[in-house]
């Protein structure tokens, strides 16, 4: 049973989230703060957190900036219908996904679950040699582990995916259609910011963030390729 931790500070919504999950067979904790969520992180231990943005206190986005400090569990963000800057911020801060309000438990169930798939290896992985080596990045399909030049890489799991999709076939350019549906299952073009901000949060892990990237290499007008330096 996935565990759900939900950051919502208003009681309705709250409620109402927490119900519709538990109806789709998930184990939930509601903290209406991001003090008392960060709290029940640890013993809690979350499958997967589910956090507003607009939150008194501590923001939305200091929560998520503090998970990703400590943790690489999933992170699905909600916010209000139009806030695209937020959306865009969100994402950057390490958010692996976004809902819009109103929330819908189906909708939720249907994000958390694909988001679950994420870190499982796929069986086109299984089939892959163990570890391979481009140059000083090595990716361990099997036990999903990741070093560049000999330190461990801590990736969230759309980074994760988004690193094994593009890294399984060097050169081939993906377009960000293409990348939404294979890394997010997602079947529209709406959410290629996804692509995007999972990108640059992948590149400054990889420690390549300056004007010419070494793996993660943009293809303009098009989408993205994986290139070994």
């Amino acid at each position: 049973m996935p565990r759900v931790l939900i950051v919502e500070d208003d009681p309705d919504v709250r409620k109402a989230v927490q119900l519709g999950l538990r109806h789709q067979g998930h184990d939930v904790f509601a903290a209406a703060t991001g003090e008392e969520g960060l709290e029940q992180l640890h013993p809690f231990r979350p499958d997967v957190v589910v956090l507003d943005l607009m939150l008194p206190g501590m923001s939305g986005l200091d929560v998520c900036r503090r998970i990703r400090d400590r943790d690489q569990v999933p992170i699905i963000m909600v916010t209000a219908k139009g806030d695209d800057i937020d959306v865009v911020v969100g994402l950057e801060a390490g958010a692996d996904d976004y809902v819009v309000k109103p929330v819908r438990a189906r909708v939720l169930d249907a994000r958390i679950r694909a988001v679950l798939r994420r870190q499982d290896a796929s069986v086109s992985d299984a089939v892959r040699p163990r570890a391979e080596s481009h140059g000083e990045l090595v990716i361990d399909r099997a036990g999903l582990v990741v070093t560049n030049r000999g330190e461990p890489v801590a990736l969230a799991p759309s980074e994760l995916r988004l690193l094994l999709t593009l890294s399984a076939s060097p050169g081939q350019v993906f377009s960000r259609q293409q990348l939404l549906e294979a890394v997010w299952e997602h079947s529209y073009y709406g959410d290629i910011r996804l692509v995007d901000a999972c990108v640059k949060r992948l590149r400054g892990k990889l420690g390549e963030l300056g004007g010419d990237p070494r793996y993660i290499r943009t293809v303009r007008g098009f989408g993205y390729r994986f290139g070994s330096p």
